[in-house]
Order: structure tokens, then C-alpha cells, then sequence
């Protein structure tokens, strides 16, 4: 007699199973077991994910792709959710895909950094820091914070990740990164009460023009002058800034010309294509053939140090006050 007790009522059911029947189901277990413990499936739901392919992802990561959706299948199994849409032009995740990939995440990168810091335990390393800036942060202020960093601590292993504050921000939710240099640009910080947050300075928006334009000469301008110019933008949150400061004048900011980034912006004002507003940290390390104009009541923003809340890295604690200086 094999008493069996169900799990969802709690309820104790008696009797004989056959020999065999007791081999599957001890079969089974193990296998759910087995796909538990093993990250593979975890790995390859993120490149998923990543690439919204499941040929891609099997692909990069030498599998078959039948391979690659019986490893989804398995954790959509475990999790009793689908977790992809499956399209003709490749997969999305459902809304609970989105749900489970942000845990996910954590999971993947968490054990990467363990690998990584048990390795660098045993060479006698410390961790390394991974550090993420929004583009004009990471092209001036936080390598100089870095420097002053190195010079002052010793050597350490770093790595600097650029990207949008929406994108870095959540990065260090994940455990991808252990310090990000964000801005309060709109759409704004997200209230997450699994980070914290250090204020380090405020940035002031300035135009940037090319070298050979009129307006390169003058040490201000205002909005209002350039009413009638073609207006380069690179993201969102900047064209947020000059549309919000050229109606507060009356008037309206021409955005007709689109970047994929902020070098690709400051290309087209070198070239003569349109004028753009930058962040002033950007000046110390815009290319010779533009020019930074002060801009009359310019917008501003606050800039950021945002840290895990909890298993911080000690060298990120002490960039902060590092930071704040470059900034400021």
C-alpha cells in the first residue's frame, strides 16, 4: 500500500499503484526537479526574451531550436502560465512572460555574479563594479570620478554601461549593475523602494551648434531666436525638455530631424543638418567642430547615483562622493 497525500486538498488517498506506474511518476519528479535546479532554462528564456527569437536564441547559444522550446515549455510548465506569445515573426512575452523575465533576470545575473566573484575571490581580486550612465555621463563626469576612484583605492576591475535612465535604472534592480548615474529628465526616476538614491548635482541644458554658424560666436541665446531652426532630438526625455521650454516662451521648437543617440545628434548639428539641446556635462567632451551656446532660463535637470538597497558594492559607496564632485 502507497498512501499519496494531494497536495492542493490536503487529502490522504490510499491505495495500490502498480510497480511501474510508481517508476514514472518517481521518473517525473526527478525531472521536475532536475529543471528546477538547472539555469539553462532560466538562460535561455532571457536570450529569448532578448532577441524575440526562438532560432536566434537557439542559435547563439549552440541549441536546437526544439531544444530551445522544450527549455521554455519546462518553465512555463513549473510557472502554469504561458510565458511567450508565439507570432509568425518570432515570440514576445505574454504579460506574465513580462513578469516572470524581471524575476528572471535576477536569477541569470545573480548566478553570473557568482561565478564571477568566486573566481575573483580565489585570484584574490575584489568584485568588479559594474557601472552604468545616461550617454553624457558616461562620456565626461563618471570616467573622471572613476579615475580619482582607481588613483585613490587601487587597482580595481570596472566596466561602464551606457544607456537611458528607464534602462540602467532597471539594470540595477536586476543585479546587473551595482551603480547607475541617472537623470530626473521626463518621464522622471521611477519610485522603486528596491534601490536607493544619492542626489549629486544638477545639469543645465545647453545648445550646441556647429562651429561655422553664426550663433557659435554669441555666449547666450534665446529660445525665442531660434524659433525658425531645425531641431535635432535623440530620445524622448530631451525632446520633452525643449518642447516644455519653448512654449514657457511662446513659441514652438521645430523637431524634425531624429537621431538613434546622442553621437549621432551631435553629428548632424557638425554637419550643418540642425542645433540641438545637450546636457551641459556633455561640453568637456564635444568634438572641436561644434560649439556650446548658453541658453536663456535653460531647462535643467537633477542628476542621480542610484544603488541596490541591499548587497551594495563597497567601491560603489565610495564613488558616490566621487561623483558628486565631477558633477558638480
Amino acid at each position: 500500500m502507497v498512501v499519496f497525500v494531494n497536495v492542493v486538498t490536503g487529502v490522504s488517498v490510499g491505495g495500490t499503484v502498480p510497480r511501474h506506474k510508481r517508476r514514472s511518476r518517481g521518473l517525473a519528479m526527478r525531472r521536475a526537479h532536475t529543471t528546477n535546479m538547472s539555469l539553462t532554462p532560466w538562460q535561455t528564456f532571457v536570450s529569448v526574451c532578448r532577441l524575440r527569437s526562438l532560432s536566434a536564441a537557439a542559435t547563439e547559444a549552440g541549441y536546437t531550436q526544439s531544444a530551445v522550446s522544450r527549455q521554455v515549455g519546462a518553465l512555463e510548465r513549473i510557472a502554469g502560465v504561458r510565458l511567450l506569445e508565439r507570432q509568425a515573426r518570432g515570440v514576445t512575452p505574454t504579460d506574465a512572460g513580462e513578469a516572470f523575465l524581471r524575476h528572471a533576470l535576477v536569477v541569470v545575473n545573480e548566478a553570473e555574479r557568482a561565478i564571477r566573484a568566486a573566481q575573483a575571490a580565489r585570484a584574490g581580486f575584489p568584485r568588479p563594479l559594474a557601472v552604468g550612465a545616461t550617454p553624457s555621463l558616461a562620456a565626461g563626469a563618471v570616467p573622471a570620478a572613476m579615475r580619482r576612484l582607481l588613483d585613490e583605492s587601487g587597482p580595481l576591475a570596472w566596466s561602464l554601461v551606457p544607456g537611458l535612465t528607464p534602462e540602467i535604472h532597471n539594470k540595477v534592480v536586476s543585479g546587473e549593475l551595482d551603480i547607475a548615474v541617472v537623470t530626473d529628465a521626463p518621464p522622471g526616476l521611477p519610485d522603486d523602494d528596491r534601490v536607493v538614491r544619492e542626489a549629486l548635482g544638477t545639469d543645465q541644458m545647453v545648445v550646441i551648434v556647429r562651429r561655422a554658424d553664426e550663433a557659435a560666436g554669441r555666449r547666450e541665446v534665446r529660445i525665442e531666436e531660434l524659433s525658425q531652426q531645425t531641431w535635432a532630438e535623440d530620445n524622448e526625455g530631451s525632446a520633452n525638455l525643449l518642447r516644455q521650454h519653448a512654449a514657457r516662451a511662446g513659441v514652438t521648437a521645430r523637431i524634425d530631424m531624429c537621431a538613434a543617440d546622442l553621437p549621432g545628434k551631435v553629428a548632424m548639428v557638425a554637419a550643418g543638418h540642425a542645433i540641438a539641446l545637450v546636457p551641459g556635462s556633455l561640453i568637456p567632451a564635444l568634438r572641436p567642430d561644434v560649439v556650446a551656446v548658453q541658453l536663456v532660463g535653460a531647462p535643467t535637470r537633477g542628476i542621480f547615483a542610484v544603488l541596490p538597497r541591499h548587497q551594495q558594492h563597497p567601491a560603489a559607496l565610495t564613488l558616490v562622493p566621487l561623483l558628486r564632485s565631477a558633477v558638480g
